[in-house]
């Protein structure tokens, strides 16, 4: 398995990152995380550094390549969702720690996507965005009922409002994981939290990754950077991680 990887997390204009992310990788497989710790809620970092500890773990227990790919990512958050529902035992419903996730398995030549909340998923392929995840939010289903366009979405009042996440309730948040996705060379996937995508175009997202010549490691800053500057000065904590496939 050949690629190249990067990850990044910037604080943004606030005074603390609550945004976790990374990225392991072995001969047979590779997993992408990222995490957003709930502004507003105690423990956001806590439970995001809870979340992806989890997610490294069984990681770490499982024979690689991963043999059910969907059931791993699925067990994977359930565990992390009740190990961050631990973390708030004892505290008001309304001050739980909570986080979003997305989380990414890549092995033989292919992708499975998993997330809850509105950290998101893309697939890139020839400067476009072939495919993202949908978020779990209300903009989200007001999109696909048809009642806002995309471009609304941004500047929408009700834009920070997610429908379900990692922790709070004990009950398994919804959770979305997708079947087998097939990798092409030059593909790239772009995970990232809602602090990247929401100072920017698909078409910037798109763009990210097409120079093979640029080291990705350097353009995931540029792109995240360039988020955090249009969604000054009330940036939120921007975190990203990315993988270029170079094929088997």
């Amino acid at each position: 398995m050949r690629v190249d990887f990067a990850k990044l997390s910037l604080a943004g204009n606030r005074p603390e990152n609550q945004d976790r992310v990374d990225v392991i990788s072995n001969n047979d497989a590779l997993l992408m995380a990222v995490v957003d710790g709930m502004g507003g809620h105690a423990h956001g970092a806590r439970a995001a550094e809870v979340t992806i500890a989890t997610l490294k773990e069984c990681f770490a227990e499982s024979t690689m390549p991963v043999f059910d790919p969907q059931g791993f990512l699925t067990l994977a958050l359930a565990r992390a969702h009740d190990r961050v529902v631990k973390l708030g035992e004892g505290v008001a419903l309304d001050h739980k720690p909570r986080a979003t996730c997305a989380v990414c398995l890549v092995q033989d030549a292919g992708s499975y996507w998993a997330h809850v909340g509105d950290s998101r998923v893309y697939h890139l392929r020839a400067r476009t965005v072939r495919e993202r995840t949908r978020d779990h939010s209300h903009v989200e289903l007001l999109l696909r009922e048809g009642l806002i366009h995309e471009h609304e979405m941004r500047g929408h009042p009700m834009r920070n409002f997610v429908e379900c996440c990692l922790g709070g309730d004990a009950p398994l948040p919804d959770m979305s994981v997708t079947a087998r996705k097939k990798l092409n060379p030059g593909d790239v996937l772009l995970l990232c939290t809602d602090g990247l995508w929401s100072g920017l175009e698909d078409r910037d997202i798109g763009e990210f990754g097409d120079d093979t010549k640029e080291p990705l490691e350097r353009a995931l800053r540029s792109l995240a950077e360039r988020a955090v500057a249009r969604n000054a000065p009330y940036s939120d904590n921007t975190s990203a991680t990315a993988v270029r496939w170079l094929g088997n």
